[in-house]
C-alpha cells in the first residue's frame, strides 16, 4: 500500500483506481476534528498537497465548506462574462443551468471529489447526453474549478484528476473539385454568388462572411481583412463582434475569381439598394438581407444554401464543410500546410496538420514521386554521357 505516514500527514493511502488520497484534520482543536481529503497521482504529490492545505489552516485561510458548487459556478459565470464572447458565455450558463446545477449543485465544493465527478459524467452519459456534451461540461467544470483554486475556495482542482469520455469523431465530409465546380457554377448569377465563391476560395468561416464589411475589402489591392464575425449577442440580435484570436484576425489575397465575383456583388447590391429605398439600412455588410440588415444564418441555411446544394446535384455538406473542401483540395495540391493553416485562420499549424491528417498520405506519395524526378535525373544525364563517350 505505500509506507508508513510521516508525523502530521494524516492518513494516507492509495485507492483502487490508482491514484493516492490523504485525509488528514485541518483544525485538531475544533469540535468534530473537521477532515480534508486531498488527491494526486503519486504519494509525494499528495504530501505535498496536504501540507499546503495544514499551512493554509494555520494561517486560517482554510477553504469555506458552506460554499456549494452552485454558489460558485454562478460566481464564476458572472466573473467570466467580461473575459469571453457572448456566444461562449451563453454556451458556459447554458451547460451550467441545464447539467452542472442540477447534478451537482447542492454538493459542497471544498467537499467535491473526483469520483463524484466520475460518476456525474456518468449519470450524464446514461440519461442520453453526448460525449461531446458531457466533455464540454467537464471543460467548463475544469475551467470553474481551477479558479476555485486560485481564489483559495478549495485546496486542488479536482476536475483535473478525472479523464472525461472521448467523443467518437466525426467523419469530415468534403466535395471533390469537380462537384466543388457544380456548386459554384449552379450559383453563377444567384444574389450570394460571391459568398459562395469566397466560401470555397478562401475558407472563410460563415460568421465572417456574414459580418464581412466593404471597409474590410480592397479590390484593387485583391485583399480582405477578416476582423469580425457575426454573432448572435443576448439581448441585442445579430450584431458583428471581433474575431476571438490573434490568429483569425487575418489577410487574405484575392484571386481573380474571388475578386470578380466581389465586384458584381457590389453593383448588384448598388441596386438592391436602390430598390429597398428608405427600408435599407447601411451598416456597410457585403453579405446583409435585402435591406441591408444582418443576414440570420439559419435562414440563409434554410433558405439559400440547402436549396443551391440540391440544385448543384452534389452531396448534401454542412456549409462548415466548403471550408474543409477549401483546405482538402489546397494540400491535395501540394500548397504547403503552414499557408494552409494561415488562410483559415488556424492558432497553430498542428491544428490543420490534425484536422486535414487523411490528406498527408497523398502529399508524401507526391514528395516521393518529386524527389524520385529530382535524384534520378543526373543518373540518367551520367549513363547517357557514359555511353557516348563508349
Amino acid at each position: 500500500m505505500g509506507k508508513r505516514r510521516g508525523h502530521g500527514e494524516g492518513s494516507i493511502y492509495q485507492r483502487q483506481d490508482g491514484r493516492w488520497e490523504a485525509k488528514a484534520p485541518i483544525a485538531p482543536g475544533a469540535a468534530g476534528r473537521a477532515r480534508r481529503s486531498v488527491y494526486g497521482r503519486t504519494r509525494r504529490e499528495v504530501v505535498d498537497k496536504l501540507r499546503v492545505l495544514q499551512t493554509q489552516a494555520a494561517n486560517g485561510a482554510v477553504p469555506d465548506e458552506r460554499v456549494t458548487v452552485e454558489a460558485h459556478v454562478t460566481a464564476w459565470l458572472k466573473a467570466k462574462r467580461a473575459t469571453v464572447r457572448p456566444g461562449t458565455h451563453v454556451r458556459y450558463e447554458q451547460l451550467v443551468r441545464l447539467h452542472i446545477v442540477p447534478g451537482l449543485g447542492r454538493k459542497r465544493l471544498a467537499r467535491l471529489t473526483p469520483r463524484d465527478l466520475q460518476n456525474f459524467y456518468g449519470t450524464l452519459l446514461e440519461a442520453g447526453s453526448a460525449p461531446r456534451t458531457v466533455g464540454n461540461v467537464h471543460r467548463v467544470l475544469h475551467a470553474a474549478l481551477k479558479e476555485a483554486a486560485q481564489w483559495g475556495l478549495v485546496t486542488q482542482n479536482v476536475a483535473a484528476l478525472v479523464s472525461p469520455p472521448r467523443p467518437p469523431r466525426a467523419p469530415m465530409r468534403t466535395l471533390t473539385a469537380a462537384q466543388a465546380g457544380d456548386l459554384l457554377k449552379a450559383a453563377t448569377d444567384e444574389r450570394l454568388e460571391a459568398l459562395y465563391v469566397l466560401a470555397l476560395h478562401t475558407g472563410m468561416r460563415k460568421g465572417e462572411l456574414l459580418g464581412l464589411r466593404w471597409n474590410d475589402v480592397d479590390l484593387k489591392a485583391q485583399t480582405l481583412h477578416i476582423q469580425g464575425s457575426l454573432q448572435p449577442i443576448p439581448g441585442k440580435g445579430l450584431q458583428v463582434v471581433e474575431v476571438k484570436t490573434e490568429s483569425s484576425r487575418r489577410q487574405i489575397r484575392l484571386g481573380t475569381a474571388s475578386s470578380e465575383a466581389l465586384r458584381r456583388h457590389r453593383v448588384r447590391q448598388a441596386q438592391e439598394r436602390l430598390r429597398a429605398g428608405e427600408t435599407w439600412t447601411d451598416l456597410d455588410l457585403v453579405f446583409p438581407n435585402t435591406t441591408g440588415r444582418p443576414t440570420h444564418p439559419g435562414n440563409f441555411l434554410r433558405r439559400d444554401f440547402d436549396p443551391l446544394l440540391k440544385r448543384a446535384g452534389v452531396p448534401r455538406v454542412k456549409f462548415h464543410e466548403l471550408r474543409h473542401t477549401c483546405a482538402t483540395l489546397l494540400l491535395g495540391e501540394g500548397v504547403h500546410p503552414k499557408i494552409v493553416s494561415e488562410l483559415l485562420g488556424h492558432s497553430d499549424i498542428t491544428v490543420t496538420l490534425n484536422l486535414y491528417s487523411h490528406v498527408l498520405p497523398t502529399m508524401q506519395q507526391q514528395a516521393v514521386d518529386t524527389l524520385d524526378g529530382l535524384l534520378s535525373e543526373p543518373m540518367v544525364v551520367k549513363e547517357v554521357v557514359n555511353n557516348a563517350s563508349e
